[in-house]
């Protein structure tokens, strides 16, 4: 890999500051002064020093966000604000791409990474990977849906969704559930519940397969997956 490069995708600047770094002498390779931006250099072999600090190269990230609501599900957009603003700038050079989609007003668990064979199966229909969520419901929500969800959900516009598991944590006329579904189509939950006449006042996204949201992940705030969640994703790879 191209010196300019690593440094450039380590969070040290653009090539132009990376440039400018190495003509005030401050980029070092096993000890000596770098001055070639060109040169190459093995990120898992040599090191690498710049402006008094070690360069950790990662090819892959793979972080656990809280997202809050009022953002997208997407690494950019013209209008509003998207999951990827809530990133620090040296996370966000790695170019992570969310997996799967929370909607806009959606809060919970979204795992971003930059390796796409991940993002593929942790959403292939094949997989079946289970995703849980917690919601207010306004109506009643009661045995019958629970067996509606077993069965499968005739959507609105004539969809089948494969089965699901309700949970009723509270019934009335506001009532709280949890509900799993091996499906990610646009607005799942919501138009589920809409099948039944019923309206989703609030979501939020529990856990995605063996990937719990951290309790103390704060709303917006990010964090590198752990051991056993990485074992996990690396799974469902082979």
């Amino acid at each position: 890999m191209r010196l300019d490069k690593l440094l450039a995708n380590t969070g040290f600047g653009s090539r132009k500051d990376v440039k400018a770094l190495l003509k005030k002498k401050q980029v070092e390779v096993n000890g000596e002064v770098a001055k070639d931006g060109s040169m190459h250099v093995d990120p898992e072999q040599d090191t690498v020093v710049c402006d008094g600090k070690r360069v950790e190269y990662k090819e892959y990230i793979y972080l656990m966000l809280h997202k809050p609501a009022g953002y997208l599900s997407a690494t950019e957009d013209a209008r509003d604000e998207t999951v990827i603003d809530l990133l620090p700038e040296a996370l966000q050079r790695f170019k992570p791409f969310p997996v799967g989609r929370l909607d806009k007003d959606t809060e919970g668990l979204l795992i971003l990474t930059n390796d796409g064979e991940l993002g593929h199966v942790l959403t292939s229909p094949r997989k079946d990977v289970p995703k849980k969520y917690f919601a207010i419901i306004k109506g009643n929500v009661g045995t019958e849906d629970i067996e509606a969800f077993q069965k499968g959900i005739i959507l609105n516009d004539g969809y089948a969704a494969k089965p699901a598991k309700l949970h009723i944590l509270k019934s009335g006329d506001i009532s709280e559930i949890e509900v799993i579904v091996t499906e990610g189509k646009f607005h799942q939950v919501k138009r589920m519940f809409e099948a039944v006449d019923k309206k989703v006042l609030y979501l939020k996204r529990l856990s995605m397969g063996e990937i719990s949201l951290d309790p103390e992940l704060t709303k917006g705030s990010t964090r590198e997956l752990n051991e056993m969640e990485m074992a996990y994703c690396l799974s469902l790879k082979e």
